[in-house]
C-alpha cells in the first residue's frame, strides 16, 4: 500500500512540474533565425525578413541590432516582451503602419506573441552597411499620390495610394530602395521609351528597385493600390 502512495505522490509530482518544464526559453537567436521570420532576400546593402506569426504562436526571444525599416502588410493582436521585463499591454497596429529603429544604437531583444484570431504578417528590411552616406535619395516633393512618411539619416520613405484610373506623376529613382506592397491589385508602370508593362503585385509583395530610372505609375485595376517606397543613404 504504501508504495503505490509513493507511486502516487511521484507520478503527481511530475505533473505538477511538467508546466515549469514547458515554461523554459530557447536561447535568443538573430533575428533572421527566428521562429516564423524567414531571409527571403539579401544584397550588400539589405536584408529582408518576412515575418509571419500565425495565430495563437509565439515568435520566441531574438536580437535585432542593426538599423531596421519595417511594413506591417497583416495586423494582429499581438504581445510584445523584451528580455527580463514583464510582457507588454496586447497592442494592435494598423497595417501599413511603417517603422525605423536605429537598433545599432541599442539592440533590443524580445519575443512576439499573436494573441488574436488573425495572421501578423511585417515586412522587416535590416540596413547591413553600417554608415550612411553611400547614396542621394531623389525627391518626390509635390509630386501627385506621393506622400513622404520619414526622412532621416539612413533613408527616405514614401506611400503610394492611387484609386481605381489614378496616376503618380514622374519620379527617378535616384538611390536604390524596396518597395513593398501592402494593397496589392493591378498597375501598369510607364518608362520614357518603353511600352508600358502591366502588373498585378499582391498585398506582402517585395521589389528591389536599382536607381537611375524614371517611371510614372497608373492604377489599372478595380481596387485601391497602397505601395511604401524606400531610397537608402
Amino acid at each position: 500500500m504504501r508504495s503505490i502512495v509513493n507511486a502516487t505522490f511521484v507520478i503527481g509530482t511530475l505533473a505538477l512540474a511538467q508546466p515549469a518544464v514547458a515554461q523554459v526559453e530557447a536561447p535568443a537567436v538573430p533575428v533572421d533565425k527566428a521562429p516564423f521570420h524567414v531571409p527571403v532576400f539579401r544584397n550588400e546593402y539589405v536584408a529582408l525578413v518576412n515575418v509571419q506569426i500565425p495565430p495563437g504562436r509565439v515568435a520566441g526571444y531574438h536580437t535585432h541590432s542593426l538599423d531596421q525599416i519595417s511594413v506591417l502588410v497583416g495586423d494582429a493582436d499581438t504581445v510584445g516582451q523584451v528580455l527580463g521585463e514583464e510582457p507588454a499591454p496586447a497592442r494592435r497596429n494598423p497595417r501599413g503602419n511603417v517603422g525605423f529603429t536605429e537598433y545599432s544604437k541599442k539592440s533590443m531583444t524580445h519575443k512576439v506573441s499573436n494573441v488574436g484570431p488573425t495572421p501578423f504578417h511585417n515586412v522587416v528590411i535590416t540596413l547591413v552597411y553600417p554608415q550612411p552616406g553611400r547614396f542621394t535619395p531623389g525627391s518626390r516633393a509635390d509630386v501627385a499620390g506621393y506622400t513622404q512618411i520619414f526622412d532621416n539619416a539612413r533613408v527616405r520613405a514614401w506611400r503610394l495610394v492611387l484609386e481605381p484610373g489614378q496616376s503618380a506623376g514622374a519620379i527617378t529613382q535616384s538611390a536604390p530602395g524596396i518597395r513593398v506592397v501592402v494593397d496589392g491589385g493591378e498597375i501598369a508602370e510607364s518608362v520614357p521609351g518603353e511600352a508600358d508593362r502591366g502588373m498585378a503585385p499582391k498585398t506582402g509583395e517585395f521589389f528591389w528597385q536599382e536607381p537611375g530610372v524614371t517611371r510614372t505609375v497608373r492604377n489599372t485595376g478595380t481596387t485601391r493600390v497602397q505601395l511604401v517606397e524606400f531610397e537608402l543613404k
